[in-house]
């Protein structure tokens, strides 16, 4: 069978796809049909947190689905793997956020955010930043704030405002009685890996109180221990409405979340949401055992002490090849390395395949890095090595 031919014969192209195919992983590592073996730096996208084909999904899906998968009338039941699901995640998520629904995705459960926010508040109008991502759905494409992701779709959901990330000036300015919601990332993950400083969250927060509009965090991407902590946002005094979540919720099993205050539970209403798995047994059941290794084996200090090592080197890099590196930037395992010219970072891109190493390029000129949560230390030196090899011979050359 030739994978690539038929799938470029009939699926619909919405990808530039690379000419790989790939059949297996175990760990951080992955193989094509020919055997040949490659790094994952991208984790599936940010999903694979446990890196692939882990011991404890599997043995997590074969378990519940010997049990059973969907249940009799969806939601409108219990389910025993639903019910240890929220258990837990009552013992992680920020204290005020204990009332969770679960989706099929971040941009579902961007979308579910966002309708809520209007429907509870009575208003209309939700904020967004510049350089934002929030899923590709026709309501998250319109929250999103990069044009190539928005304009080819007009027309868009009215009622969406972008002002730039870390301008509370913007923010202020933009601010009045129509806002519902500010839609935010604590770091904007396809938008380059921007920082926002922990002043700005709070002050993002005192703003939407002040004007009595909600604030929907959006740790997709940050949540589960991506950037260190279980989410972004933990130990911040701020006041978040609805926080959504997914990637690393369930290790690549398709599922996602959001969580919000008993004060927005309190105003939604019988019917207002709803989805067809909405939390079903064996989604749940994945999600329950990759969040409790997480817990169970430290992984967010694993995470600390891989990425200051990480960022040591990648600091040294850029005094070593500051003519072609601009920054080095991030949090945890999710790493962003800029260069001044996007024909620098697509060549890096390229050949780092090449050389059997996944990266990820985004915003053009950005190399972003965010391997499975559990990669050692010998596996990240050796991607880094290939990297830092490519790049010296690129400079060289």
């Amino acid at each position: 069978m030739n994978t690539i031919a038929i799938e470029d014969k009939h699926a619909i192209p919405f990808f530039n796809k690379l000419q790989v195919s790939i059949e297996r992983g175990e760990g951080v590592y992955v193989w094509d049909e020919s055997g040949r073996k490659y790094l994952d730096f991208t984790s599936g996208w940010g999903v694979t947190c446990l890196g692939h084909a882990n011991p404890v999904i599997t043995r997590a899906i074969c378990e519940q689905a010997e049990k059973i998968i969907q249940n009799p009338s969806s939601g409108l039941t219990y389910s025993p793997a639903r019910a240890k699901l929220l258990d837990l995640l009552s013992s992680i998520l920020p204290g005020h956020l204990q009332k969770v629904f679960f989706s099929n995705s971040g941009a579902e459960a961007n979308d579910a955010a966002i309708k809520l926010a209007r429907k509870v508040s009575g208003r209309t109008d939700i904020i967004s930043t510049h350089k934002s991502f929030h899923g590709r759905t026709i309501s998250a494409a319109s929250a999103t704030g990069q044009a190539k992701h928005r304009e080819k779709f007009n027309p868009l959901m009215p009622n969406y405002r972008f002002v730039p990330y870390n301008d509370l000036a913007a923010l202020t300015e933009a601010m009045d009685e129509r806002v519902a919601a500010v839609i935010l990332e604590p770091i904007q993950g396809e938008g380059g890996v921007n920082i926002s400083p922990e002043a700005y969250l709070q002050n993002v927060s005192n703003i939407c109180e002040k004007n009595g509009s909600y604030l929907i965090m959006d740790e997709v991407q940050t949540g589960f221990c991506r950037t260190g902590p279980m989410f972004a946002i933990d130990g911040l005094d701020i006041k978040v409405d609805f926080m959504t979540m997914a990637k690393g919720i369930a290790g690549g099993f398709p599922i996602g979340a959001f969580a919000v205050s008993d004060e927005i539970a309190g105003k939604i209403e019988m019917g207002d949401h709803g989805g067809t798995y909405c939390g079903n047994p064996l989604g749940t059941a994945v999600s329950y055992a990759v969040i409790k290794y997480l817990i169970d084996n430290r992984i967010s200090e694993h995470v600390e002490i891989i990425s200051a090592a990480t960022f040591e080197e990648l600091y040294r890099w850029q005094r070593i090849f500051g003519d072609v590196i601009a920054d080095v930037r991030g949090r945890g395992l999710l790493i962003a390395i800029e260069f001044y010219k996007s024909s620098d970072a697509s060549a890096i891109y390229a050949q780092c395949l090449d050389a059997g190493l996944f990266v990820n390029i985004t915003q053009e000129k950005v190399i972003r890095l965010f391997p499975a949560l559990n990669i050692t230390p010998d596996e990240m030196q050796e991607g880094l090595q290939i990297l830092e090899k490519i790049i010296a011979r690129m400079v060289n050359a």
